[in-house]
Order: C-alpha cells, then sequence, then structure tokens
C-alpha cells in the first residue's frame, strides 16, 4: 500500500479523526485519549499508531506521568487538512455526530440557508469559503483561545426540484 492510501485509510475512521481532534492544540497521551473518548487503551494505541505510522500524529518529548511512569503526548500534525480522501463525506459527518453527542442546543451555533444560485456563483461561493476555511487552517492557535469546531457542508437542495 502506497503512502497516499495508507493515509486514505487512516482518515477513513471516525475515532481517529476525532482522535486528531483532541491532539490538535495539546499533546494527550494514549490513557488521556481513551479516557477521553471512553475507550480501552489498547483500542486507542492501535489508533494511535496508525496515525503515527502515516505521519498524522508525532511523538512529543516523552513525561513522567502521575504514578512515575514514562508518558509519551502526541500532537496532531495537520496533515489531515490537506490529505485528500475519496468518499470522505460519511466519515466526516458521522465524526461530527459524535463530537456533538451530549452538547446543549444552547452551544450549537446553526445556520441552515437554502439559495438558487448559477454555477458560476456557486463556484465563487464554494472557492470564499475554501480560502476562509484554508486561512484560518494556517493560522496559529492563540494561546488565550478555546477550541472551537467548523462543519460545513453545501450540497444540491433534492427537495425542491428546479423548474425547467
Amino acid at each position: 500500500m502506497d503512502d497516499s492510501q495508507a493515509r486514505a485509510r487512516a482518515l477513513s475512521s471516525p475515532l481517529r479523526l476525532r482522535i486528531l481532534r483532541l491532539c490538535l492544540h495539546q499533546g494527550r497521551t494514549n490513557k488521556e485519549l481513551a479516557d477521553a473518548l471512553a475507550l480501552n487503551p489498547a483500542t486507542t494505541l492501535h489508533h494511535v499508531r496508525t496515525l503515527l505510522a502515516t505521519g498524522f500524529l508525532a511523538a512529543q518529548e516523552p513525561r513522567i506521568g502521575r504514578r512515575g511512569a514514562r508518558e509519551i503526548p502526541y500532537l496532531a500534525t495537520r496533515l489531515s487538512w490537506n490529505t485528500e480522501v475519496p468518499d470522505l463525506g460519511p466519515v466526516l459527518v458521522e465524526t461530527f455526530l459524535q463530537e456533538i453527542q451530549g452538547l446543549e442546543s444552547d452551544e450549537l451555533e446553526i445556520s441552515r440557508l437554502g439559495l438558487k444560485l448559477n454555477k458560476d456563483h456557486q463556484e465563487q461561493m464554494r472557492s470564499r469559503f475554501r480560502a476562509l476555511l484554508q486561512e484560518y487552517a494556517g493560522m496559529p492557535a492563540d494561546p488565550d483561545g478555546e477550541p472551537t469546531s467548523i462543519f460545513f457542508v453545501h450540497h444540491p437542495d433534492r427537495s425542491a426540484p428546479t423548474p425547467r
């Protein structure tokens, strides 16, 4: 399996995408990840190793944990942002649904807008959104910032066919 196939496969799991999110701004150990995801550490370690092998996670300097054991925190490399993965849509939707599970409705800011745009205007809009997301993805984390997420989907509206 070549690197691009291995990377696409690594990103085809909602659990691995959640691990990357948890390690985006702060290095976390396998135990910390298992606790955050309510999983067995052995299960988490399998996924961490997959992300390490494909370059999506990087091991940080080992540290000594509370019980004196050597711990290795892992930090996301941000390689996933520019990695092409075929048929990623359903995985992203499932990841999103898992990540918002348990949030209160007032913790979600949701907008839904129906438009009728020609192909040029649709592409212009998508291009502007991509540029905006790319701009923010390239910014360093604010030292006083709070973790936040954006999930954006553009899709055809099949509920109201366009009259011919």
